[in-house]
């Protein structure tokens, strides 16, 4: 079901479930494609992770990059965690 408005989805089951529980396209897309990338094991909730302002800029730095946050390079870690967030 390819849609001109959405980004390129690798896993297209998870994707669809989690548009149907109310997720945005885009945080639909990011986790579908993580959890179709072995060197990632996102889900859908978190819970287990400390928050954003107990990391290190340098540990937000490396998720922002996954997650191909376009800016990250120039962000401190306030703008980082806001970022992550949206």
């Amino acid at each position: 079901m390819a849609d001109k408005d959405r980004p390129s989805i690798k896993n297209e089951d998870t994707y669809e479930a989690l548009r149907e529980e109310g997720y945005s396209k885009e945080k639909s897309a990011r986790i579908a494609n993580a959890q179709a990338n072995d060197t990632q094991a996102p889900s859908k909730k978190g819970g287990k992770a400390k928050p954003y302002e107990d990391w290190t800029r340098d540990e937000l730095y490396e998720r922002a990059k996954e997650l191909e946050v376009e800016g990250r390079s120039k962000m401190d870690k306030a703008d980082l965690i806001s970022a992550l967030r949206n």
